[in-house]
Order: structure tokens, then C-alpha cells, then sequence
């Protein structure tokens, strides 16, 4: 800059200096137009993009893949390039450089000019930083696995839900569906053990949240119950065995209220006289809250898997255990209705199914077992003039 530039900038300086800009109005007003604009996008990222729901913090979880927030990707990133002993490179040296560089930068920078085209190796240098941010930044986005998916609870509804589900494939074993078990039967190691009916006043009332969490996530191994958390060596992760206590506590305990769409969730389909039920309408439900528990991979059930529809029909050391259009000897029915068989005892081993829903399943074997509603309702129509004999010979069920 020559002596003449230096003045005329000298001049313009004192000009602005003189004439001044009002804090109020001028100020206020941009600002607050500013912090508006801020507000109304912070609004609409929270109504348009939200949150990604993920479960709650669990150490023990070894599936969890942690990453920062987006801003900071990029040094999330850089850390590959810095290996092992010099992390800190890092981690500390070149972000406490940046940082010291722009402190220092109004003593490093005394050009006067502002017009971008008169100051090349500042915009040049700051493009190549930004420029390698943003590289980082989607290096590190594509090159993240991604998270294993796991059950979320958005809402105290389905959080009961999912703790509902859970519930049936981990614990109706040894406490029943209901939870008013009192001798635990059928359970390999536990066969006679005395329970205190987890659903009873003495439990639901003396036993805060916190009791129940831990009780499920550390176990209880002189009375027989093992840790069904991560840290315990148990498979049950935190959010999940939250969701079981916010299903324990608003299902038995008389004191909290459930919510009204996890009672409709809850309600067995209705079945009109004339109804044909079908495997995922009417009897899934009732497999699922009642039987799966110990239908699953890893239990002692004679390889006799229910989680699916195909596995209901065709697995087991004695299949199949539903001969279609006859009920009266298929080995599921013979079991519901406690009958000691070569496939065998009483199911449930703890407590008897309530004679409706032995009903709903017996009717669907009756009518050829059909898989979903569709297939139901093509069966419908005949199955007012037609004997379950005759449907069977028509009827091929859905695999």
C-alpha cells in the first residue's frame, strides 16, 4: 500500500467513524432479524429433520459404533492418518495449530482490503481448509459402518409394546405370561424352584424401577434367575430390559394407567362364528406371548421353533406337529390340552391356555392352517357349507 492509497482509507475511515451507526434502532434490529432467521431454521430442522433415535447409552455394548456429531466428522477422520502412539498429532498439535492460527490471525492479516479478489492467498488458503473439511467429512460418513438395527421406543406406548416383546421371548418360561407363576415347571434346572408371582402387589408395590432394572440386568443367581444384561453376560441390551420394566409396571401394577392404543394393541382379534383365523391375525399373537419364550433357538423344545409361520409347520424332532384339516391329533392341540404325548407334556408347562384361545387354534387347523388374512377370507365362503374335512382336500396353506 502506497502513501496515497493509505490516505484516501484513512479518510473514508474517519467519514464512517463520524457519520456512526445507532446500537438502536440499527443494531437491535439486525440482530434480532439474524437470531429470527436462526430460530425459524433451528424450527424447521426440528419439525422436518429431527433427531436420530438411538438406544440409550449401554458401555457393555460392544455393537455400538461411536462417532461424534457431524461437525466434528472431519476430525474424526483425520485420526486414521495418525495411528497408534501419534494420535496426539492429531488429536492436540495440528487443531491447537488451527486454533492458535485464527487467535492470531488480526496480527497476522493487516492488509486493508476487503474485496475478495485483492485478497487471493487468504481466500485460497481458507478454501483449501474448508474444502478439506468437507472431504473428511463425507470420507468419514462413507467409510463408517453402519449400526446394527435395534428395537426403538419412541413413546411410553412403545416402549411397553417392546417390553411386552421381550417379555414373552425371555421371561414366560419361568413367570408365565402373566407373571403369577409360583412354581416354575418344564424349565430345565428350575423344575419345582418356588417363585414369588412377579406381577403380585408385593412385588409391583415394594419394588421401585430402578429394583426391577437391576434385577433383570444383574440376575438374581441364588434363587435361579441368571443376568440377562450385556455387562453380565446376558443378551439383553439397556433400552430393552427398560422397555420390560415400563411393561411390568403399567401392565400389573393397578396403580399406573395403561395407555389406551397399548390396550388395543394387546386385544386378541375378535372371531365372527363363520371366521376362518388365520396364522397371522389370530394365532400369532397367541404363539408369540405364550409359547415362543421356549420355541427359539437355544432352548431344550425338541427342536420345535414358532417364531415364524413356517417354522410353526415344519420344524421339531416330531413334525409335523399340526396335521392340517385335523386338529384332534395334531401335537400342538394334543399339548394345549395337557395331554402327556411322545412329542410332549402339557404346554404351557406353568399354566393352561384359557380354553378361547385353544379354540381360535383349533378352528384355524380345522380350516388348513392358512398362513395370512387373504388366504382366511378365500376360505370363508365355504367354510359355512363345507366340513373341516373337505376344506383340507382344497385348502393348501401359504409357506
Amino acid at each position: 500500500m502506497d502513501e496515497e492509497q493509505k490516505q484516501q482509507y484513512l479518510e473514508k475511515y474517519k467519514r464512517a467513524k463520524a457519520e456512526g451507526v445507532k446500537f438502536y434502532p440499527d443494531i437491535i434490529y439486525k440482530d434480532l432479524l439474524v437470531s429470527f432467521a436462526i430460530f425459524l431454521l433451528l424450527v424447521g430442522l426440528a419439525a422436518f429433520v429431527g433427531v436420530a433415535a438411538e438406544p440409550p447409552a449401554d458401555p457393555s455394548d460392544a455393537s455400538y459404533i461411536p462417532r461424534p456429531e457431524w461437525y466434528f466428522l472431519f476430525l474424526f477422520e483425520m485420526l486414521k492418518y495418525f495411528p497408534g502412539q501419534i494420535e496426539w498429532v492429531g488429536t492436540v498439535i495440528i487443531p491447537g495449530i488451527a486454533v492458535t492460527v485464527l487467535f492470531l490471525l488480526p496480527f497476522l492479516d493487516r492488509s486493508p482490503f476487503r474485496y475478495w479478489k485483492k485478497r487471493k492467498w487468504a481466500v485460497g488458503i481458507m478454501s483449501v481448509i474448508v474444502v478439506g473439511m468437507v472431504a473428511l467429512t463425507i470420507m468419514a460418513v462413507a467409510s463408517t459402518p453402519p449400526m446394527e438395527e435395534v428395537s426403538l421406543a419412541t413413546s411410553l406406548g412403545e416402549s411397553i409394546l417392546l417390553g411386552q416383546d421381550v417379555y414373552n421371548e425371555n421371561c414366560v418360561e419361568c413367570h408365565g405370561a402373566d407373571g403369577d407363576v409360583t412354581t416354575i415347571e418344564g424349565v430345565e434346572g428350575l423344575e419345582g424352584t418356588v417363585v414369588s408371582p412377579i406381577s403380585s402387589k408385593d412385588v409391583m408395590y415394594a419394588f421401585t424401577d430402578e429394583t426391577l432394572f437391576n434385577i433383570i440386568d444383574m440376575g438374581q443367581q441364588d434363587l435361579g434367575m441368571p443376568p440377562f444384561g450385556l455387562g453380565y453376560g446376558g443378551e439383553l441390551q439397556r433400552g430393552q430390559i427398560l422397555a420390560i420394566v415400563d411393561f411390568m409396571r403399567y401392565t400389573w401394577d393397578d396403580r399406573s394407567e395403561l395407555p389406551a392404543e397399548v390396550e388395543q394393541a394387546n386385544a386378541m382379534p375378535a372371531l365372527g362364528a363363520d371366521e376362518v383365523p388365520s396364522y397371522e391375525v389370530h394365532v400369532a399373537p397367541i404363539f408369540k406371548r405364550y409359547c415362543i419364550s421356549c420355541h427359539r433357538p437355544g432352548k431344550k423344545n425338541n427342536n420345535y421353533l414358532m417364531r415364524t409361520y413356517e417354522e410353526v409347520m415344519t420344524t421339531g424332532d416330531h413334525a409335523p406337529n399340526i396335521h392340517v384339516g385335523d386338529p384332534a391329533t395334531s401335537n400342538n392341540v394334543l399339548m394345549l390340552e395337557r395331554n402327556e404325548i411322545e412329542a410332549g407334556g402339557p404346554m404351557p408347562p406353568t399354566k393352561a391356555l384359557k380354553p378361547e384361545l385353544i379354540e381360535i387354534i383349533k378352528r384355524w387347523i380345522a380350516a388348513g392352517a392358512p398362513n395370512t388374512a387373504q388366504d382366511a377370507a378365500a376360505l370363508s365362503a365355504p367354510s359355512t357349507t363345507a366340513t373341516p374335512e373337505e376344506i383340507s382336500t382344497t385348502a393348501t396353506p401359504t409357506p
